[in-house]
C-alpha cells in the first residue's frame, strides 16, 4: 500500500445523529460537496453521555464518514451547520492503511469536475 502524502491523509470521521433521516440529510450534503467520499449509516447505536450534569441515555445513529485530512476543517463546519444538536460529536480518526484502490477511488471522489 502506497504512503499517503499528509493532506491526503484517510480519516474516519465519527459522528452520532438523533434519527436515520437526519443522517440521510447530513450525509447525502456531505457527499453533493465533495468533503465526503462516503459516509456509512449505522442505526441502533445505543449512547450513555454526560449532558448538562446529567447522564442520559439515547438511541442514536452512528455515521462512519471517509475523508482526507485536508478536507477535515470544512467537513466539520458543515457538519455543525447541519446538525441539530448544539455540540455534535466530530471525531477523525486517521486511518492505518488504505487499499490502494479504495484510496485512489475515495481521493477521486473527493475531486471536484
Amino acid at each position: 500500500m502506497a504512503r499517503e502524502a499528509a493532506g491526503d491523509e484517510t480519516l474516519v470521521v465519527l459522528t452520532t445523529v438523533g434519527s436515520t433521516d437526519e443522517a440521510a440529510r447530513i450525509a447525502r450534503e456531505l457527499v453533493e460537496r465533495r468533503l465526503a467520499a462516503c459516509v456509512n449509516v449505522l442505526p441502533g447505536v445505543r449512547s450513555i453521555y454526560r449532558w448538562q450534569g446529567k447522564v442520559e441515555d439515547e438511541a442514536e445513529v452512528l455515521m462512519l464518514t471517509k475523508t482526507t485530512r485536508d478536507r477535515f476543517e470544512a467537513l466539520a463546519a458543515a457538519i455543525r451547520e447541519l446538525h441539530s444538536y448544539d455540540v455534535p460529536e466530530i471525531v477523525a480518526l486517521p486511518a492505518a492503511a488504505v487499499e490502494a484502490h479504495y484510496g485512489a477511488w475515495l481521493a477521486g471522489a473527493l475531486r471536484s469536475g
